[in-house]
């Protein structure tokens, strides 16, 4: 196969979602739609926790900031799916793929940083609530928010570095709607053990696995709590509160797990495009849906403020 260099060829060409002719309108159109309506939703959530006092409390700060992680997941991903369709190019510079690809892991990661945040706030919440107001106040929101955010883009430095030095590739063609890491390391004829390594302890051990364990500790207590609650109604309505967080958290691991912590020998670029589009279209809006259908406090406040528009009209 052809192999290219650093020093000639500057671009990637990104092969899309489908190969198929007659497919590229529907999936365009499809893109344009979840893409929209990925906006729509995650807009509304950041107006209406923005807009309703009753919802300036710790963990709708944190819905706010998971909300604008979507947007930017969404973006980042799609945004060269509806830009190729429109213009008819399907080529993207090295410069633009690396900084895609750090700018996507950076989101993921932040994402799952907000979603351990997310889970202390419940779990003061829920073990310890004479005193939730006083642990999870504005300060210490804002702090656990930016070490989030620093934290996300500071560990994959390391990653986009080594990945910027490959001087070598089998091809130029990406068979991937978008720059992502496995597709980019499989097209590598440089030597890949030092990236791959730093996957697996960053990308797994530290990026992953810690966040994790630390929203399973929350968790722990948060369940034996609930068991310690006498009355059924107070069981239900403690775990109501802490239920779309856990069907979040659930969703975005199981994604994450089968689109990346696989040995890259058994990675077929077919199931990875099928992951990637589960994570960066169904995920993102999936996750406002589920705190909207789920949240009380969300679907009273969209009833208020939709009722004073229709009165205005």
């Amino acid at each position: 196969m052809e192999q290219a260099n650093n020093t000639g060829l500057r671009y990637f060409v990104l092969k899309g979602i489908s190969d198929v002719p007659q497919m590229q309108v529907p999936i365009f159109l499809l893109v344009l739609l979840i893409y929209l309506t990925t906006l729509a939703f995650n807009v509304t959530i950041l107006l209406l926790v923005c807009l309703d006092h009753r919802l300036h409390t710790p963990m709708y700060f944190f819905l706010n900031n998971l909300s604008i992680l979507d947007i930017c997941c969404s973006t980042i991903s799609l945004h060269k799916v509806l830009i190729s369709f429109i213009l008819g190019d399907k080529t993207i510079s090295f410069f633009s793929c690396f900084t895609q690809v750090y700018l996507f892991l950076s989101f993921t990661s932040d994402e799952l940083l907000i979603l351990t945040a997310m889970s202390y706030d419940r779990y003061v919440a829920i073990c310890n609530p004479l005193r939730y107001h006083v642990v999870m106040n504005y300060k210490m929101c804002s702090l656990l928010a930016c070490v989030c955010w620093v934290l996300g883009f500071l560990d994959l430095l390391p990653c986009l570095l080594e990945l910027s030095s490959f001087t070598c590739y089998t091809s130029m063609e990406i068979n991937h709607y978008f720059c992502d890491l496995l597709p980019i390391v499989k097209l590598s004829c440089n030597d890949t053990t030092a990236l791959e390594l730093y996957i697996i302890i960053e990308g797994i051990l530290i990026a992953t696995f810690i966040p994790l364990t630390l929203t399973i500790i929350s968790y722990t207590y948060i369940i034996g709590t609930i068991l310690r609650i006498q009355s059924a109604t107070g069981r239900r309505k403690a775990f109501y509160t802490c239920s779309s967080h856990l069907t979040v958290v659930t969703l975005l691991y199981a994604t994450l797990s089968y689109q990346y912590f696989r040995p890259t020998a058994l990675i077929s670029m077919g199931s990875n495009k099928l992951s990637s589009l589960i994570n960066t279209v169904i995920v993102p809006v999936l996750n406002p849906v589920i705190y909207s259908l789920k949240n009380k406090d969300v679907i009273a406040a969209y009833k208020r403020y939709l009722s004073c528009f229709e009165t205005k009209l």
